[in-house]
């Protein structure tokens, strides 16, 4: 599954507003038990994993001029929940690189 959010920003600023908020990822997960990992493969790729449910999905964060796109490898057993899923990256997305009055 693939979810993009545009936007109008440098590529350092994205960067940077990833690696400030990329903490707050388990917050948006339904569950609200979480566990989060993050690791930046390359300057515009942050990799991800999240446990939560008994299940793990990973994907990663791919920063590009104009959107950042979220790649996720979301299970067959948790194929259902991928309109809340993509729901929840629009969202958190959108708030992880906002700017502090944004």
């Amino acid at each position: 599954m693939q979810v993009a959010i545009p936007h109008h920003l440098d590529r350092s600023t994205v960067r940077q507003r990833l690696r400030d908020n990329s903490h707050k990822i388990a917050d948006h997960v339904p569950g609200g038990v979480a566990e989060v990992h993050t690791n930046w493969r390359n300057e515009d790729t942050m990799e991800m994993t999240i446990g939560a449910l008994g299940q793990q999905v990973r994907g990663e964060v791919q920063i590009e001029d104009g959107q950042v796109v979220f790649v996720i490898d979301l299970p067959p057993a948790l194929g259902f929940m991928e309109p809340m899923v993509r729901g929840a990256i629009e969202q958190s997305g959108q708030k992880m690189i906002a700017g502090p009055n944004g």
